[in-house]
């Protein structure tokens, strides 16, 4: 089947698309990447979805209307994923569109509530004429589980190694892993789960640093020019999130716009510049991922298989390499896929497995009562397949 799948992450950025062929049914699921394409988002819409994602920024009536405005820009990169590959909807066969997540409803005690994605998946299917599944969290959650890391099943029937213990670690926004023991290996049992912060923190200091006009920090820069304040970084590392044993999710509820400025604002009171700020809450980030392997992995795993908008950031790669001795520190690339399109194809996957009626997730990962297929499916104009 031809899939296409579609991701916006947590910096609202951009829409991520991929096209793939995907063939077979776990374990030999194939899967090529035929084109990826990322599509900018303004930066004034980038800025409502941001304020939408805040209790204080947001209202019913902005939610509704930024579900049908992400919806249609959705169908518009599905088309022009089409177009540029030179085909007409009617040779695309499925689409999984993740949408926006504005808020994940995490519990005292650690459990989801709920999460809300919005890019309206009826629009997706109108527009474009194809089968799309969306709401790809919803019914996890349903079952008991965290709705996340949601691209960890994918990893897992992707990116497992013969002999060698492999952490997938994303570098979005949030960062998240999926520890997944070797295939020789069926005793040790595989686990995800939020580590933390990633690139969010960081983008959101970049924001307040230049009133708006850098988003993130371009090839790490910012953070090169900077001097680490080390005893502050074991100060952020005692956050409770941390001790939290998984499943856990997080994101911008926690690491949010109002820790971006009270860091700035604690960083400034130290007497440190701002450089040195970035540089302190991009070692912060790097060791979170660290300290969070040394907590709840069951061992240390032999290669971390980095993904994620955070690869493209040497300091941030250089301090998680330095933090993890005697672990081989790759990248998606290494394994053959692009780390920028990476959770796309994951949601082209899990598209294409709840179309089969077959899960998208493992209970190890979640933390659900049992294995559930992901996502409400809106039909097209034809059958898939």
């Amino acid at each position: 089947m031809r899939v296409i799948g579609m991701i916006s992450g947590t910096s609202a950025d951009a829409i991520e698309a991929v096209c793939c062929q995907i063939d077979g049914a776990p374990p030999r699921l194939q899967i090529k990447v035929l084109l990826a394409r990322t599509t900018p988002i303004p930066p004034d819409l980038q800025r409502r979805i941001h304020a939408a994602a805040t209790i204080e920024g947001s209202d019913v009536e902005s939610i509704t209307l930024l579900d049908a405005e992400l919806g249609e820009r959705f169908a518009e990169a599905a088309r022009s994923v089409a177009h540029e590959m030179g085909l007409s909807s009617d040779h695309i066969d499925l689409i999984g569109s993740h949408g926006q997540t504005v808020w994940h409803a995490v519990r005292d005690d650690g459990s989801v509530a709920g999460s809300l994605q919005i890019g309206n998946g009826a629009r997706v299917a109108e527009r474009t004429g194809v089968t799309t599944v969306s709401d790809l969290r919803s019914r996890d959650i349903a079952a008991g589980g965290q709705g996340a890391p949601i691209v960890a099943y994918v990893d897992w029937l992707l990116s497992r190694h013969e002999s060698r213990y492999r952490a997938v670690q994303n570098l979005g926004g949030i960062g998240n892993v999926a520890f997944l023991p070797p295939l020789a290996d069926e005793a040790t049992p595989p686990l995800a789960f939020d580590t933390g912060p990633a690139n969010v923190l960081i983008d959101l200091l970049m924001t307040l640093i230049t009133d708006g006009a850098a988003s993130y920090d371009k090839d790490g820069a910012a953070a090169a020019a900077g001097t680490v304040d080390e005893p502050w970084v074991a100060e952020l590392l005692t956050q409770p999130y941390f001790e939290l044993a998984p499943p856990k999710t997080t994101g911008r509820e926690l690491f949010s716009p109002a820790m971006a400025r009270e860091l700035l604002e604690t960083g400034r009171k130290r007497g440190r510049s701002d450089a040195d700020i970035v540089a302190t809450v991009t070692a912060f980030s790097a060791d979170s991922v660290a300290d969070a392997y040394r907590r709840f992995l069951p061992r240390s795993p032999d290669e971390v298989i980095g993904a994620g908008g955070g690869t493209r950031n040497p300091v941030f790669m250089a301090r998680l390499a330095a933090a993890l001795p005697g672990t081989h520190v790759l990248t998606y690339e290494d394994l053959g896929y692009a780390s920028q399109a990476k959770e796309a194809m994951a949601m082209a996957v899990l598209a294409y497995e709840t179309w089969h009626g077959r899960p998208g997730t493992l209970p190890a990962f979640t933390g659900a009562s049992h294995a559930v297929p992901m996502g409400a499916i809106h039909l097209g104009r034809r059958r898939p397949g």
